[in-house]
């Protein structure tokens, strides 16, 4: 017995069992009487405690990091650690789901891109009616601004349609300097290969069986998968484009990024922006300094290193 509440609990089941005072069950069990008398006088947390698991079921895959966000967004002046002892409370983890098998052997780190529109990657996931029909859905994501560009879900899509979107998103978005994707048969047709050399964008297929090479569109894959598919029942074609017009927007504009410092990547490509704007003004002031002399500054002797031993 070694916590405060193990100690009231002690004390407690003696003075009933056994007639004590309480001062006489204290000297029993070596404990304090003012550590046994003491009454938590926490504030009430039943409006938390209510909104909190409000956006547990609404966000069901949300840990308690993400929901701290939404709380703090929402006017609630509360900090991680108190969300976190709600959410543990409530019992609202998480549920792990299974793991896949990872490829083995050396890996080399995906270069972040620094601009919006460096990098682009896309890719496809399938998922199916609730009468057991297949559909397809083409996503498009920046991988700087981690902006969900597009999700184009069809029974069908070929590489000419391919192209047609991505000339969509040229128009307001602007041209890309690189596209990353896979091998797949509409991403290495005629239409895609024609469709580049035109608009003078470089596109990079990774290496066959490496997805770790398109992973951050293999991370928003993921996402998209644990957070909307795997929750959600689809009716027909016109149900899935709506819930994921519906889904890439609140992506977009409203969950926080872990990776962006839990900003969404809609305020995070508009801070980018903005710092860029001034980095064009004001070239000299943003200028990279060294990160050491080349000279041994204080000393006008060459350093040596000192043989151990």
């Amino acid at each position: 017995m070694v916590t405060p509440a193990a100690h009231r609990e002690a004390a407690a089941y003696l003075q009933q069992a056994y007639e004590m005072s309480q001062r006489r069950a204290c000297r029993v069990i070596g404990g304090d009487r003012a550590s046994v008398r003491y009454r938590a006088r926490r504030a009430d947390d039943g409006e938390l405690r209510e909104r909190l698991k409000a956006l547990a079921q609404e966000r069901r895959r949300f840990g308690y990091r993400r929901l701290h966000v939404l709380l703090r967004r929402e006017g609630h002046a509360v900090n991680k650690k108190r969300v976190q002892r709600l959410y543990c409370e409530e019992r609202l983890m998480v549920r792990r789901r299974g793991g896949r098998k990872r490829a083995l052997g050396t890996r080399r780190p995906i270069e972040t891109p620094t601009a919006a529109n460096q990098r682009w990657s896309l890719d496809f996931v399938s998922d199916q009616f609730t009468d057991g029909r297949r559909f397809r859905i083409l996503e498009v994501y920046d991988d700087c601004t981690r902006e969900c560009l597009a999700l184009v879900a069809d029974t069908s899509i070929s590489g000419r349609r391919v192209a047609r979107e991505l000339d969509a998103i040229i128009g307001w978005r602007g041209k890309p300097v690189t596209i990353v994707s896979d091998n797949g048969t509409e991403l290495t047709s005629n239409a895609i290969l024609e469709w580049a050399d035109q608009r003078k964008v470089d596109w990079h297929y990774i290496a066959p069986g490496k997805p770790q090479q398109n992973g951050f569109s293999e991370s928003f894959n993921g996402k998209l998968r644990d957070e909307l598919l795997n929750e959600t029942l689809f009716g027909s074609l016109a149900d899935a484009r709506a819930k994921l017009a519906t889904w890439r927007r609140d992506y977009n504009e409203v969950r926080p990024h872990s990776s962006l410092r839990y900003l969404t990547p809609a305020d995070y490509a508009r801070a980018l922006s903005r710092e860029t704007r001034r980095r064009d003004a004001n070239p000299d002031q943003f200028a990279r300094r060294p990160l050491a002399s080349s000279h041994n500054q204080g000393s006008d002797q060459p350093r040596t290193l000192a043989m151990a031993g």
